[in-house]
């Protein structure tokens, strides 16, 4: 149950791994393969060095009943019920078993129910019995010459690993199980993504058909997710204008992992911001500048806002700020994305 569960989980981090780019996961999910691999082929050697020849006994058998089944050669499958009758020397009593065992179709009258015949059996393996079909002419004697009497059915005797079914089942079901563990494991990331797996996942917005404002966001995750990613603003404002229905809002936030957009119905267009009229594809220099050169030596976040102009005729404003352990910065831009203001870290923001 463990080595199939194992199993499992190695070839779900290869997957999950390969999804996510994960490094560390397609090595974590490679090395426990490779490592399961060269344990079975340890194993395997030291159980062949193990093994002992095995040892096999004659004896006569009874045969209970038969049937043969189709065979496209001259070999048919037969399947045979027998008594097997050990030697006296032996110490083993007469014992029922079922096989199964290729005769040739020339070989089939020989052997018929209630007719003895020659086996071989292995002591530490009782199952594991062959029909004779050459004997030794001392054996063909014997065999002619014998009468045995059928052994009761409870002493029928079964390979125990007959039940490999069952264990095979419960294989199949731990390696399910291992594999589910890692998917569960990164199911964040995994299930969270949309439009083909860009890695953007809508939050619940708050629009409604009675309200005239509405917020609209979305976050993104996964490998390379970071809105400074080349196209990634441009790629995610289009995807929330086209929940919010419109291109005309009040405010857009931008972080490292989120954009935002407001809007209310009421506003007139100029009031408002066009959503695809912003030069999205400078902002990730803004950040930059803002980033190292406002004294801000280990940023520990960013933010860009982007709301209309606050004179008639002037475009959208858009903030950058930085903070850190020395404080919170800004720069300010307009809507072609030239720096207009700078507030470095102890100098007072303006209102605005």
């Amino acid at each position: 149950m463990l080595v199939p569960g194992v199993t499992g989980a190695a070839l779900a981090a290869l997957v999950v791994g390969a999804i996510l780019e994960r490094l560390p996961l397609l090595l974590a999910g490679g090395g426990a393969l490779v490592l399961l691999i060269l344990l079975a082929l340890l194993g395997g050697r030291r159980r062949a060095a193990r093994r002992k020849p095995p040892v096999t006994r004659t004896a006569l058998a009874r045969i209970e009943d038969l049937r043969a089944t189709s065979g496209e050669t001259a070999d048919v499958p037969v399947k045979f019920r027998l008594t097997v009758a050990p030697e006296p020397e032996d110490g083993r009593p007469a014992y029922r078993v079922k096989i199964s065992q290729q005769i040739n179709l020339v070989d089939i009258p020989a052997y018929r129910p209630r007719g003895i015949a020659v086996v071989e059996y292995r002591p530490d393996e009782p199952w594991e019995v062959r029909i004779v079909t050459r004997p030794t002419p001392e054996w063909s004697r014997r065999a002619e010459e014998a009468e045995i009497d059928s052994a009761p059915e409870s002493t029928l005797v079964k390979d125990p690993d007959d039940g490999g079914g069952a264990w095979c089942l419960l294989g199949l079901l731990a390696l399910l199980a291992g594999a589910a563990l890692v998917v569960l494991l990164f199911r964040a990331e995994l299930f969270t993504s949309e439009d083909g797996g860009t890695g953007a996942s809508p939050k619940p917005s708050s629009t409604t058909s009675s309200s005239r404002t509405f917020t609209v966001s979305t976050t993104v995750s996964g490998p390379s997710s970071s809105m400074l990613a080349l196209g990634r603003m441009r790629e995610t404002a289009t995807r929330l204008e086209a929940r919010a229905g419109t291109s005309d809002v009040t405010a857009i936030t931008i972080e490292a992992g989120r954009m935002e957009i407001r809007g209310d119905s009421a506003r007139p267009p100029g009031g408002t911001v066009h959503l695809q009229l912003l030069p999205y594809e400078l902002f990730p220099a803004l950040v930059g500048e803002a980033r190292t050169t406002l004294g801000v030596r280990d940023p520990a976040s960013w933010r860009i806002d982007v709301t209309p102009g606050t004179g008639t005729g002037t475009g959208p404003r858009v903030r950058v700020t930085v903070t850190g352990a020395e404080g919170t910065a800004h720069l300010d831009a307009d809507a072609t994305a030239r720096i207009v203001d700078r507030r470095p870290v102890g100098q007072t923001a303006d209102s605005g």
